[in-house]
């Protein structure tokens, strides 16, 4: 069973999570020829404080671009 791990920061919506699922699924029996129902994706967000970037946390960055 293959496993595809995403790793993104906290705020996708519902629907949006649900075509992450629907296109990793698709490529990914499209490249291997795998079966579509041994593939499973976890989707783990984490707080833009606990991402870093050149030195600073995507929070950081994104105060910095909007201010």
């Amino acid at each position: 069973m293959p496993i595809i791990e995403v790793k993104q920061p906290i705020g996708a919506t519902a629907e949006l999570k649900r075509a992450i699922v629907r296109e990793l699924t698709e490529a990914y029996v499209n490249a291997t020829g795998g079966k579509r129902e041994s593939v499973w994706i976890v989707i783990d967000e984490t707080a833009r404080d606990d991402w870093g970037i050149a030195g600073e946390t995507l929070a950081e960055r994104a105060g910095r671009a909007s201010g």
